[in-house]
């Protein structure tokens, strides 16, 4: 108990400064890095306690079928230490399965994700998304099915009534929902109000949310990756929106590097002239993997080739307790896309800096 209370006593005290575009700045604490590392290893000895739960609950044979019914109707594949270790591990599967191996032999991996507990937003989260599982607007690339699965890592148990905020850029680099340097073409306007790759969704009885989206594309100085807020106790207006409630957890989520390559090959991603950042090269996926959390989504293909897209999954530990206020700079309203002064992010160009606060509930303190 003293371990865990000196945890959250130090989260709350340090906070730490986080970018995710290039040209930004940042600032670090030694000391807030330190107790944050064990705050993430604190919170991965509490869920492998889980495992017995999980099984007992059944919450491991539904995924399994889920996962397999998914990619049934779709049409028609990683536990990790550190980052050398995710950075060489393939999420395509820990054995050489092939097209004809059984279902329920590859679905039966169930590894669980403790993103770091204090992620960042990104400078360019949008308020005000709707509420929706098919986010694709017809944006050209390769297909994906995404399914986050939250549970609680101090109880073990799914959580339901979790809304599921996720986000990523386009083939191209491009986020909708806002005009900025560095996201496309900054003469165009009309960016302010799409809405393509972005939406909300509400977790079922089992924690289970699935998205259909594109694959991302890149940008300067940034691997491949998906954005996500996970909101507590938020409200839905009549508009199909969220309003009220806390962000508990705030993260990032990666593919395998060899993945991202092949994708990278295919058009319009190769297309785009600006020089892809690894996963080895990216801050972001090091600071997620360096104790024990592995971001990196796993994935089976639905077809022949990656025109027919792909499925990925990932379970989600959050601590219920914590609260963050993360940073936004673009609302979406029933007027459009509105940029908000004030807001962290300098959208005209220069620097910008985007973070979250510590969190202000309890350390889990394991099971």
């Amino acid at each position: 108990m003293q371990l865990t209370n000196l945890i959250a006593s130090a989260i709350i005290s340090f906070a730490v400064l986080s970018i995710a575009h290039p040209g930004e700045h940042e600032e670090r604490n030694v000391q807030a890095d330190l107790m944050k590392r064990e705050f993430k290893l604190n919170v991965r000895r509490g869920l492998e306690a889980c495992a017995e739960k999980f099984e007992r609950r059944g919450l491991n044979a539904r995924a399994q079928a889920r996962r397999q019914a998914t990619v049934d109707q779709h049409r028609k594949r990683k536990m990790i230490r550190d980052t050398d270790t995710i950075l060489n591990t393939s999420h395509l599967s820990m054995e050489n399965y092939t097209t004809s191996t059984p279902e329920d032999i590859i679905f039966a991996s169930n590894s669980t994700c403790v993103l770091s507990p204090e992620g960042e937003t990104g400078p360019y989260w949008v308020k005000g998304e709707h509420i929706r599982s098919d986010v694709r607007e017809e944006q050209p690339g390769v297909p994906i099915v995404l399914e986050g699965q939250f549970v609680d890592v101090e109880t073990c148990e799914p959580i339901s009534g979790l809304y599921w905020d996720l986000w990523n850029c386009n083939s191209t680099g491009v986020y909708s929902g806002l005009v900025a340097t560095g996201n496309g073409n900054t003469d165009d306007t009309s960016n302010l109000n799409a809405t393509f790759l972005r939406g909300v969704q509400k977790t079922d009885d089992d924690g289970v949310v699935q998205f259909q989206s594109m694959f991302p594309g890149h940008y300067s100085g940034r691997t491949t990756h998906h954005h996500m807020v996970a909101h507590l106790n938020a409200t839905v207006l009549p508009n199909n929106t969220l309003t009220g409630g806390t962000v508990a957890h705030i993260g990032q989520l990666f593919w395998d590097q060899d993945l991202i390559y092949k994708v990278e090959a295919t058009y319009p991603y190769n297309t785009n002239n600006i020089t892809l950042t690894t996963n080895a090269d990216d801050r972001v996926f090091a600071d997620e993997t360096e104790t024990t959390s592995d971001p990196v989504l796993e994935y089976v293909m639905l077809g022949d080739s990656l025109a027919d897209g792909l499925f990925g999954w990932v379970t989600i530990a959050v601590n219920v307790s914590a609260t963050y206020d993360p940073n936004y700079s673009f609302v979406y309203t029933a007027s459009g896309g509105v940029a908000e002064s004030g807001g962290d992010v300098t959208v005209d160009g220069g620097g910008s800096t985007n973070g979250t606060a510590a969190p202000s509930g309890a350390v889990p303190s394991g099971v």
